[in-house]
């Protein structure tokens, strides 16, 4: 009976020290690094940002005179000109596929994810949380950061990207996609149009090499093969 209760009381202290230790995992605390618009390493914590979802740093926007524009990287330089070096806490939420830490954080009391949002630097991500769905809806009505641009939701974008690695089968031909995401299209009158993501038809064209379709890279190496830019 005395073994018993010892071991009984070496358990309950264990667990009782245990529990300060949780507790202080569920903080990260640091200075910031930045590693695009919606990661940074906190100290030597990777982190991405709970609830919101920048655009890819490879990501492209479309301007008003369908200039195809740079605007994940742009999103990654304003990210970085406002937090790098500065000493965020973060709040964990979850851990990602990536193994990644998923968190709230702020500096200076400000809330970083809602302050992306509030910028146009980032969109919300219902599929994680509705924080800031009210919020992105006020940025998309000031045309601030990206929403003065057409531009895919960066989960879309994503999947575009997916789609665009693998090797498609149509019916009668086959359609093979790089990761080249301008899409090359010819039209009934013969036009040869590239649509770029983010634009109004992009979706739902289908490029086909046996009619002359291609996929492109870039503006220039379009225009330069005889493409033109869509209007929207």
């Amino acid at each position: 009976m005395t073994r018993l209760i010892a071991y009984l009381s070496l358990c309950i202290t264990a667990s009782m020290w245990a529990v300060p230790a949780i507790a202080v995992d569920m903080n990260v605390s640091g200075v910031v690094h930045v590693v695009d618009g919606d990661t940074i390493d906190v100290g030597r914590t990777r982190v991405r940002l709970f609830g919101i979802d920048a655009p890819e740093a490879d990501q492209t926007c479309v301007g008003a005179d369908a200039a195809v524009l740079p605007c994940g990287a742009w999103v990654t330089a304003q990210v970085r000109a406002i937090y790098q070096g500065e000493h965020a806490n973060c709040v964990r939420v979850d851990t990602d596929r990536y193994g990644r830490t998923v968190a709230r954080c702020d500096v200076a009391g400000n809330d970083i994810g809602q302050t992306l949002v509030a910028r146009g630097l980032a969109f919300s991500y219902p599929r994680y949380s509705r924080d800031y769905i009210d919020l992105e809806a006020s940025a998309r009505r000031a045309a601030v950061g990206v929403h003065a641009y057409e531009i895919l939701r960066p989960a879309d974008y994503r999947a575009t990207r997916r789609v665009g690695s693998k090797v498609n089968r149509g019916a009668g031909h086959q359609t093979v996609v790089s990761d080249c995401l301008l899409k090359g299209n010819i039209n009934a009158m013969g036009a040869r149009i590239f649509h770029a993501p983010g634009q109004r038809d992009y979706s739902r064209t289908k490029i086909n090499p046996a009619k002359g379709e291609r996929w492109f890279c870039t503006a220039a190496q379009a225009r330069a093969a005889g493409w033109r830019a869509a209007r929207r």
